[in-house]
């Protein structure tokens, strides 16, 4: 087996000031994804569209870890691994969105992706032993998908249950993500380059037989600029840079961790417009911006220890006052009471 392919042996995972810098920044790579899919959809077959972006991305990936000089494993056992991640993380959740996707509107289809942290945190409790469940931990995936529901808009919500299918594959994909930040902590020794090219290469493998025979892509018509610079966006942006820093931030933060992720895109799309395009945010995006950064907080944990720490520390200071005298039959100390 390839160095650095243990399981999950003496993992204690990590959230620092660096890690949620990288979180951010991931937010920012991703938080395109759903638009750039629409896009290409006008001119591309969903499965068409999964193979260009993954081909596209391990083609990047390679050339990256070329330019690198990070040599690739040789041993099938690792292959094997990249293969499972790249079905349970590429093939099968990229082709249910982009099939929801052409059923739903994107912004039902981002808050059914926020539910990815809860299905996260569930099964990497029963899944693995350093990253159990807490109240604090469970409270914060609920504040913060109520959070991005707030955020995107009620309103989105109107459409659930009209297109049951298209929902349930959306859930099935974020389904499939929560399996696959728990498989992937396999993955945290080696440079984060050498999985993401493994997965997004076996994806490739999977899904280009698949797309040629279902949707015979040489039949349609050439697809426009607006869809081959969407494509280009998703596979650079999205998808090969993306899962560097999905890999980077799995190794050391764990998989619960790295999906809260899906909490704060709508987060850096509200930055964002505001920032860059000078949109005004109004009073229930504020809230449901809150109700994230709490539930980002009470996940994180750290900032509730400090508060309890610090009542700790205060309680000899909280109890009924001491009464001064000496107890029957014990002299009084020269030094005071």
């Amino acid at each position: 087996m390839f160095p650095g392919m243990s399981a999950s042996a003496g993992f204690a995972p990590v959230m620092g000031p660096l890690e949620w810098g990288l979180l951010v920044l991931l937010s920012i790579f991703w938080g395109g994804s759903f638009f750039f899919i629409a896009v290409v959809l006008t001119d591309l077959g969903p499965l068409s569209l999964v193979a260009a972006r993954v081909g596209l991305a391990a083609l990047v990936l390679l050339a990256y870890l070329r330019w690198r000089g990070l040599a690739l494993p040789a041993d099938g056992p690792t292959w094997l691994a990249f293969f499972v991640m790249g079905a349970i993380n590429n093939a099968l959740p990229f082709t249910l969105i982009s099939l929801s996707q052409t059923r739903i509107d994107s912004s039902l289809a981002a808050i059914l992706n926020a539910t990815t942290p809860l299905f996260t945190v569930l099964l990497a409790h029963w899944l693995t032993r350093d990253e159990r469940l807490t109240a604090s931990r469970l409270v914060g995936v609920v504040t913060g998908l109520a959070g991005a529901i707030v955020l995107i808009g009620p309103a989105a919500l109107a459409g659930l249950g009209a297109d049951a299918l298209a929902q349930f594959a959306m859930l099935g994909a974020t389904l499939s993500y929560a399996c696959a930040g728990i498989f992937g902590r396999r993955f945290r020794a080696l440079p984060p380059a050498i999985p993401a090219f493994g997965m997004t290469a076996g994806a490739f493998v999977m899904m280009l037989p698949v797309s040629l025979a279902v949707e015979r892509p040489w039949t349609m018509p050439a697809p426009g600029f607006a869809a081959m610079a969407a494509l280009a966006g998703l596979a650079i942006v999205s998808t090969a840079a993306g899962y560097i820093l999905y890999f980077r931030i799995l190794a050391t933060a764990g998989a619960t961790n790295l999906l809260l992720v899906t909490f704060l895109l709508p987060v850096t799309a509200l930055l964002l417009g505001t920032t860059i395009l000078g949109e005004r945010p109004d009073g229930t995006a504020l809230l449901g911006m809150i109700l994230i950064l709490l539930g980002l907080a009470a996940i994180d944990g750290r900032l509730f220890r400090r508060r309890q720490a610090l009542s700790s520390a205060g309680a000899p200071f909280r109890g009924e006052a001491r009464d001064p005298r000496p107890a029957p039959g014990r002299p009084r100390s020269s030094t005071g009471p």
